[in-house]
């Protein structure tokens, strides 16, 4: 077993300590930290980036080749840390020889330690984990009591003072699909910064919503849905997402990941809070909207190329998201290159 110890809260000194200790290739673009492995200990990819008010976002897309131990060593001043996992599990200790938690795919996780203590994360040998971590730091300072630091604080520290606590919540989909979207950023420098920062107070949000949600129930309701089957729902959002231009049925759907109908429906529900034929009509919308500003498809072509048939409809659907015509639209942004 590889045992990896970080006495960091600070993106760039854990990134240093994780390059010194599984080597690889670190690069770094505005703040954002990206760590390629592929050797003896395992092979995939580390990011992370430094947010506003003290705030971190670490992602893990990594196979280990032997089981793996991180050690974070906790200061005086103890984070917050929000973790999910979107593939495989982690477990969880405070010290070496305390009580296991695992954290499953699709499980949200909170995380607080009391002052100086260790927090152990055990990852599985051959395991492909996909996990992120929004690390909060604390605050001391009167003026900082209006920032979400300082709320959190009073949310999970009993008294101000940080204590040991783990939490475990219900199954949440919407987070995996905004850790998709943060896959999605094609942007660079600050631009991509700013859009990454806006998805992780997404991610954050939603998280703590779910640990209210909990606490408002006598026992977690995760719905009817096993784990199984929400990391289906997960997989035909992706095909959708993918192939927006296809013929999709709810029967086909329910085909191809092996779900009933009522289960696809309450997958997505789940996930994007809306029906099946809803969410494709708002993925083909989205895409057509990328199509006209990006090439030089007529609305037509656009229309047809992801897969409807009247182009009254389409204009109709586009309208009431962009409050303009598709035609208006495509209008303004030649006008705009003609004028850059």
């Amino acid at each position: 077993m590889n045992t990896l110890t970080i006495n960091s809260s600070k993106i760039k000194d854990i990134f240093q300590q994780l390059k010194g200790n599984l080597g690889g290739e670190l690069q770094v673009d505005f703040k954002e930290h990206i760590l390629e492995i592929k050797n003896q200990l395992g092979s995939g990819q580390i990011k992370g980036i430094t947010l506003k008010s003290g705030i971190s976002y670490l992602e893990f897309d990594m196979n280990f080749s032997e089981d793996f131990t991180l050690i974070t060593e906790s200061n005086k001043e103890t984070p917050i840390c929000f973790a999910y996992c979107t593939n495989g599990k982690i477990a969880h200790s405070f010290g070496l020889n305390g009580e296991k938690r695992s954290l499953e795919n699709f499980q949200t996780g909170i995380l607080t330690s009391k002052s100086l203590q260790d927090n152990i994360i055990y990852f599985d040998k051959n395991v492909n984990l996909k996990m992120t971590l929004i690390i909060v730091n604390p605050v001391q300072s009167v003026a900082d009591q209006k920032t979400l630091n300082y709320k959190l604080q009073n949310l999970f520290f009993k008294d101000n003072v940080a204590d040991n606590f783990a939490y475990v919540g219900s199954y949440n989909l919407k987070i995996a699909e905004k850790i998709r979207q943060l896959a999605d950023v094609k942007q660079k420098g600050i631009a991509r910064s700013l859009m990454i920062e806006g998805l992780v107070q997404m991610i954050l949000a939603l998280e703590i919503q779910q640990h209210t949600d909990d606490l408002k129930k006598s026992s977690q309701n995760n719905g009817s849905l096993n784990s199984w089957e929400m990391e289906a729902v997960k997989e035909i959002s992706q095909f959708i997402h993918s192939y927006p231009e296809k013929n999709h049925t709810v029967t086909d759907l329910c085909r191809k990941g092996g779900l009933s109908p009522s289960k696809l429906q309450e997958g997505f529900k789940l996930m994007h809070g809306t029906t099946v034929m809803d969410y494709i009509r708002e993925v083909r919308v989205r895409k057509a909207e990328d199509l006209i500003k990006n090439t030089d498809l007529n609305i037509s072509e656009v229309v047809y190329s992801i897969g409807f048939t009247s182009r009254s409809y389409f204009s109709k659907i586009f309208k009431s998201k962009y409050n303009c015509s598709p035609k208006q639209y495509k209008d303004q942004q030649n006008s705009i290159a003609m004028s850059a």
